[in-house]
C-alpha cells in the first residue's frame, strides 16, 4: 500500500488515544509540543498523578495486544509502543520516577522551561501564560509530595543533585519568575510561581538534603534499566565501556593529525589555543553570536536541501535563540504541531562568557539544526499522511535522536561541509567529549575500573573531574555542570555516542544488504521517516 493510499488503522487509533490521555494528564508536555487547547494547569506530579500516567500506559499495552496489525507501519507502531510504554511502566514500578531529581531534566527544570515556549504577543496570550504561572504552586506541591514518598521508601537522589537543585530553584525564584512576570505584566502570577520555587528550594535544602546519600553512583542494576530506556537497545555495558576507551584513543589520534594542519605539531591543545587567538574565528557578545548561529544554520539548509537531504518546506527555518538561563546547556525544541512556532536552537550562555569561538561551535549548529535534530524531528512532524500523532510527537528516544545528531556531525565532515581544519578539530573535540562520557558514565555508575591515566582503581569525583578535563577543553563552569549532569542522569550521556555507533552500523548493514542499489540520501530519508523509535525497533524496520 502506498503512503498516499494509507488510511488510519485500528492500531493508529490506539496510539492516538494514548497520546491524548498523556496530553490530558501532562499538560506541560502538551504545551511543549504546541498542541492546541491543552488541558489547564501543569499536571499532577504527585504519586497519584504518576500512577495515572502509568495506568494509561498499562491500558494501552493491553489494548495493543488485542488489536490486529494491518500493515508494516502498524508493526513498527506496536513494537515501538511496547518497547517505550513497557519501559515507562518498569521505571515507574521500580520507583525511579517518584524521586526524579537531577540538575538538567527533572521537574525542577521542566516546570520552568515550559515558559520559554509559550507565546506572549497578545493580551490573550499573556492571560493564558498568567494562568500557567498561577498553576506552578500546585505542580510544585505534587512534586514535593512525590519526593517525600520516594524518600520514605529509601529512594533519594544523591546529595550533590539535591544541593545543586536547591540552588537552581532559588535562582529561579529570585530571577527568572519575577523577571519573566515583570516583562509581560504578570506580576501577581509571577509572585505565586516565585514563592513556590522558593519553598521548593527550602524543602530540598532543609528536608531532603539531610536524607540524601553521599554516593553518586546508582549501581549496575538501576543503570541497566536506564541504559535500555535511553538507548532504545540492549547493549553490553562491559563491552561498551571497553569500546569507549578505544574510541577516546582513536579520536585523540585523529585530533593530533588535524592539529598538524593548524600548527604543524600534533598538539591538539596548542592548535585550539591558536584557533582561539585568531580574531577572525571569535565573535564578541551573545547577540552577535546568535546572529552567527542563525547565518550558519540558514546557509547549511540552503546547501543541503534537495542535494543531500529531502528537507520539507515547512521546516526549512530554524530559529536560533539565546536562552534566558545561564547553565551552559545547548538544546533544541521542536516546532509546534501546526508549525506556527518554528523549531528552535537554544544556547544558555554561562554568566560572564562574552566571547565565542566559531571553529568550536559550527558542529553544534549541525547537531542541533540541520542535518541534526531539526531535520530529524521536523521530518517526522510533517509525516501526518503516514504516521499517527504518537509516532510523530509522543515518542522521543535519546539514543535515536542524539545518536542521529552525532552521526550528522560526522556526516558533515564526510560531505565536505566543515569549512576548515579548525572546524574539523571542533567536531572532533565534541566527539572526544561524547566518547569520554561513555567511559565516565558507565564506569562510574557501574563500578568499573577507572582509566590508568587518572590512577585506575575505583572511580571518585576527583578522578571523574580529571578525566572529563582530559577529554574536553570547554570552560570549567560548563564542565562542572556536565559532570553533575552525568552523575545525576545515569545512562543518558552515553546514548549519544552509543546511538551514533548503532546508526553507523545500521547504515553499513543496509548498504551491504542493498549492494549497488544503496543510495545514501534515500537511506537517510527512509530511516528518518520511521520516526524516533528505539534503535532495536529501527533496525528491525529497515532490515526485516
Amino acid at each position: 500500500m502506498s503512503e498516499q493510499q494509507r488510511r488510519p488503522t485500528a492500531i493508529d487509533a490506539v496510539a492516538e488515544r494514548h497520546l491524548e490521555s498523556v496530553l490530558r494528564l501532562q499538560p506541560s508536555f502538551a504545551l511543549s509540543l504546541g498542541v492546541p487547547d491543552p488541558a489547564p494547569g501543569l499536571g499532577d506530579r504527585s504519586p497519584a498523578g504518576l500512577e495515572q500516567v502509568a495506568d494509561a500506559a498499562r491500558a494501552t499495552l493491553r489494548e495493543l495486544a488485542r488489536t490486529p496489525v494491518e500493515d508494516d507501519v502498524d508493526r513498527v507502531t506496536v513494537a515501538a509502543m511496547q518497547d517505550r510504554l513497557g519501559l515507562e511502566v518498569a521505571l515507574h514500578e521500580a520507583g525511579e520516577l517518584l524521586g526524579d531529581l537531577n540538575v538538567i531534566a527533572s521537574p525542577v527544570q521542566d516546570l520552568r522551561m515550559v515558559f520559554d515556549l509559550l507565546p506572549t504577543d497578545t493580551d490573550a496570550d499573556r492571560a493564558l501564560v498568567g494562568e500557567r504561572l498561577a498553576a506552578v504552586p500546585a505542580a510544585v506541591a505534587g512534586y514535593v509530595e512525590s519526593l517525600r514518598a520516594a524518600a520514605a521508601g529509601g529512594r533519594v537522589a544523591a546529595a550533590r543533585q539535591v544541593e545543586a537543585c536547591a540552588v537552581e530553584a532559588a535562582g529561579y525564584a529570585r530571577g527568572f519568575f519575577p523577571d519573566f512576570a515583570a516583562q509581560h505584566g504578570l506580576g501577581p502570577a509571577g509572585d505565586l510561581a516565585a514563592r513556590a520555587y522558593a519553598e521548593l528550594s527550602e524543602f530540598l535544602r532543609t528536608e531532603l538534603l539531610p536524607q540524601a546519600p553521599a554516593a553518586d553512583a546508582v549501581g549496575r542494576d538501576r543503570y541497566g534499566l536506564w541504559s535500555r530506556y535511553f538507548v532504545g537497545a540492549d547493549v553490553d555495558l562491559d563491552e561498551t565501556y571497553a569500546w569507549g576507551l578505544e574510541e577516546v584513543a582513536r579520536v585523540r589520534a585523529e585530533m593530533a593529525d588535524v592539529a598538524r594542519q593548524v600548527t604543524g605539531t600534533g598538539d591538539a591543545a596548542a592548535a585550539a589555543a591558536a584557533l582561539d587567538a585568531d580574531p577572525d574565528l571569535v565573535v564578541e557578545g551573545a547577540a552577535n553570536f546568535r546572529a552567527w548561529m542563525q547565518d550558519r544554520s540558514d546557509r547549511t539548509v540552503d546547501a543541503l536541501q534537495d542535494r543531500h537531504f529531502d528537507i520539507p518546506a515547512a521546516i526549512r527555518r530554524l530559529e536560533c535563540r539565546i536562552a534566558p538561563t545561564t547553565s551552559g546547556g545547548i538544546y533544541y525544541t521542536g516546532p509546534s504541531e501546526d508549525f506556527t512556532r518554528p523549531g528552535r536552537m537554544w544556547w544558555a550562555v554561562p554568566a560572564g562568557q562574552t566571547t565565542f569561538s566559531t571553529w568550536r561551535e559550527a558542529t553544534t549548529v549541525h547537531h542541533e539544526g540541520v542535518p541534526g535534530h531539526h531535520l530529524q524531528i521536523g521530518q517526522t512532524a510533517v509525516r501526518s499522511e503516514v504516521l499517527n500523532r504518537w509516532r510523530r510527537q509522543g515518542c522521543w528516544i535519546s539514543g535515536h535522536g542524539e545518536g542521529w545528531a552525532l552521526y550528522a556531525e560526522r556526516l558533515m565532515q564526510d560531505l565536505g561541509f566543515l569549512e576548515s581544519p579548525g572546524e574539523v578539530l571542533g567536531m572532533l573535540d565534541a566527539q572526544l567529549l561524547r566518547a569520554g562520557r561513555v567511559v565516565l558514565d558507565i564506569g562510574f555508575h557501574c563500578g568499573l575500573p577507572a582509566p590508568a591515566e587518572v590512577g585506575g582503581g575505583a572511580w571518585t569525583y576527583e578522578k571523574a573531574w580529571a578525566y572529563l578535563r582530559s577529554v574536553s577543553g570547554n570552560h570549567p563552569d560548563v564542565l562542572r555542570f556536565e559532570l553533575d549532569r552525568y552523575l545525576g542522569w545515569a545512562g543518558q550521556a552515553p546514548s549519544y555516542k552509543v546511538g551514533e555507533r548503532l546508526w553507523t552500523a545500521l547504515r553499513d548493514d543496509v548498504a551491504a544488504a542493498e549492494g549497488a542499489a544503496f543510495d545514501l540520501k534515500a537511506f537517510h530519508r527512509r530511516a528518518l521517516d520511521v520516526g524516533s523509535v528505539g534503535l532495536d525497533v529501527l533496525r528491525s524496520a529497515l532490515l526485516p
